[in-house]
């Protein structure tokens, strides 16, 4: 098999930028998945910046583990480039659906490459459906299956909101991943048919509930409106009422002491505002 190139190289720049997160908090805090830091503050890069740090060296490993094992195949099936575009295509796709399933809770935060992760795992199913794949590193099973299970284990995890685990991520990444496969090599859709219903129909239907009626979840009653439940509207006017507080507040101190008595940061606050 050739080498794995832009696996490897994935592998490396999760490792460089998570153990940079490790040791630099504000690195860390700058670039986390964090819902009004992307809705309110518009910080759309988080949605991938977020994907290669981690929450500590057991969540890198096991992610670093999956991505190599089934990258490297998927790769060189594929080709780096195709491989390249269902990583960042299901990396986007999670941060998605994450970002919509918690738009209302404004202090959620997350991080990982799972997204990513797994579109790459589930591209490779959807290739593959009858190969092997063993469960937690253990137990062989069937490729679909293993696929199907997981699914399931995300749209329940969704549901309760069970565990400090990402599952609209995990669901969000797997859907893309497979849909991405599916246009670069739609004739799988004829080959592997019964494959993609059973894994892609749920996910979707899903999907689809959660749209047409959000009461389907019990995301919001399990997070609690206690917790940060607002709009995106909400939070963005009470921003913008704090920030215009703070502008009058510098300009009252402007006339009352001059320009000299501000400091770096008021003066920095004064020359963004304008």
């Amino acid at each position: 098999m050739d080498t794995a190139y832009a696996t490897i190289a994935l592998v490396i720049a999760n490792v460089l930028f998570s153990y940079n997160a490790f040791k630099d908090k504000h690195y860390h805090n700058d670039n986390i998945f964090n819902i009004d830091r992307i809705l309110v503050g518009k910080e759309y890069k988080r949605m991938i910046t977020s994907g290669f740090l981690h929450a500590n060296v057991w969540h890198l490993g096991f992610n670093m583990i999956a991505l190599h094992s089934f990258g490297s195949a998927l790769e060189f099936w594929l080709g780096s480039v195709n491989f390249l575009i269902i990583y960042f295509a299901s990396l986007i796709g999670g941060s998605l659906l994450s970002l919509y399933m918690h738009r209302n809770h404004g202090e959620y935060s997350a991080l990982g490459a799972s997204g990513a992760v797994f579109g790459v795992v589930y591209a490779t199913i959807v290739l593959h459906p009858s190969s092997e794949v063993s469960l937690f590193m253990v137990l062989p099973i069937v490729a679909w299956a293993y696929g199907l299970l997981f699914i399931v284990i995300s749209i329940y995890g969704i549901r309760t909101q069970e565990g400090d685990i990402g599952h609209d991520a995990h669901l969000g990444g797997a859907l893309i991943g497979m849909l991405t496969l599916l246009i670069m090599r739609p004739h799988l859709c004829q080959e592997h048919f019964i494959t993609i219903a059973v894994l892609v129909l749920p996910a979707l239907f899903f999907i689809f509930m959660i749209v047409r009626n959000p009461a389907f979840i019990t995301i919001d009653s399990v997070l609690g409106k206690g917790k940060g439940f607002t709009t995106v509207e909400d939070r963005y006017n009470s921003d913008k009422a704090k920030s215009q507080q703070e502008i009058d507040r510098i300009l009252d101190k402007i006339a009352k002491k001059g320009m000299n008595s501000l400091t770096n940061r008021e003066r920095d606050i004064l020359k963004n505002k304008g």
